[in-house]
């Protein structure tokens, strides 16, 4: 049974808030995450059909100077495995002109990703959590400071915590969440002109019996000017038995239907690599523009990147009882996975430093 009154409730179960919970979960103090959405991640999802490979919809890659990310996998026993890349891309330079093979240069920064899945570290942090802890399927709509603490309520009912904090991109979170006294208007304004990585993404995956573009001396690295593809990559799995393609869709297509999409992509693809391409197994794409718990409708188009990682963000407020914590948060990489991890590290070494200055 939850007490009356919660030390930290944290709002979003992705890679911020269950790193943040993960954190805190030895420190005495008690620990509620609320997630909106039915299942755990965020913007991490990894799409698991038997018999093929892992495919990600959202963060895929790391590397050696991603150190606190790589930390915590070797902490929950997870292993990384570089991403194939091959000597040679596919290259279209133009619709008009046939694709080419270009060579790659040395990569002295590889990137990996995790063996089974981004998803796989998602899971062990809420198995180390406790998923008594974790609440799905609660979209916070009013945070209240009051006299007893910060009054949180959702669609189902309301809480109360001697802190809140706020994983979700800072554009969704002001735009969406009712936030009684408001964050000063500064960082209102700031807030809506950030931009919310992945908030304009559409990746995609297809799935193949066999790794044909090797089979055909080609590779799986692939990039366009023309798009709807844009880039493109080896999506096999750690052990190399299961094979995909996995790249992002120019997010003009939005709009389209997945099987318009799908066609889309097939014939782009088809001009490239010849007719071996239509002989998948699966497609899935993600749209994560418009995605109600990703980023709001009214979302402007940002530069990549844009307000990301400012100093606003690692401010307390209401006296230090709500912070944020999410990946646009982080001093450094921020929007990317080891910026999530920072970021909730910084607020789990807040919250348990009763020295910490409050303002």
């Amino acid at each position: 049974m939850l007490p009356s009154r919660i030390d930290v409730i944290i709002v979003g179960a992705g890679l911020s808030g269950l790193t943040l919970a993960y954190r805190l979960r030895n420190s005495g103090k008690s620990v509620l995450i609320l997630e909106a959405r039915e299942r755990l991640g965020g913007r991490i999802e990894t799409l698991y059909t038997p018999g093929t490979a892992p495919l990600e919809m959202g963060a895929t890659w790391l590397g050696r100077k991603h150190t606190a990310l790589w930390k915590l996998l070797k902490e929950n026993g997870l292993e990384v495995f570089p991403q194939r890349q091959g000597e040679y891309a596919v290259y279209e330079a133009d619709a008009r002109r046939p694709a080419q093979f270009v060579r790659l240069p040395p990569n002295p920064e590889p990137s990996y990703r995790i063996r089974g899945g981004s998803s796989v570290l998602i899971e062990s942090l809420a198995e180390a959590v406790g998923h008594d802890r974790i609440r799905l399927n609660q979209a916070v709509r009013r945070l209240t400071n009051t006299s007893e603490g910060v009054a949180i309520t959702t669609d189902a009912r309301s809480y109360l915590a001697e802190t809140a904090v706020l994983t979700l991109p800072p554009e969704l979170l002001v735009r969406t969440l009712d936030i009684d006294p408001p964050l000063p208007e500064d960082v209102g304004q700031l807030a809506v002109r950030t931009d919310t990585w992945m908030g304009q993404s559409i990746k995609f995956a297809l799935t193949y019996p066999r790794p044909f573009w090797r089979e055909e001396g080609s590779s799986g690295t692939f990039f366009s000017n023309a798009g709807p593809v844009v880039e493109m990559y080896d999506h096999a799995d750690a052990s190399d038995e299961h094979y995909a393609l996995k790249g992002f869709v120019d997010p003009e297509l939005y709009a389209l239907s997945g099987s318009a999409r799908q066609e889309a992509v097939l014939k782009q693809l088809e001009k490239a690599y010849g007719a071996s391409v239509r002989n998948f197994t699966s497609y899935v794409d993600r749209t994560w523009r418009g995605e109600k718990n990703t980023s709001s409708p009214l979302a402007d188009r940002l530069v990549p990147h844009q307000n990301q990682g400012h100093p606003a963000y690692r401010l307390p407020y209401w006296n230090g009882r709500l912070l944020m914590a999410g990946t646009e948060t982080a001093a450094e990489f921020a929007g990317y996975m080891e910026g999530a991890v920072r970021g909730a590290e910084r607020v789990a070494r807040y919250i348990r430093s009763a020295s910490s200055p409050r303002t």
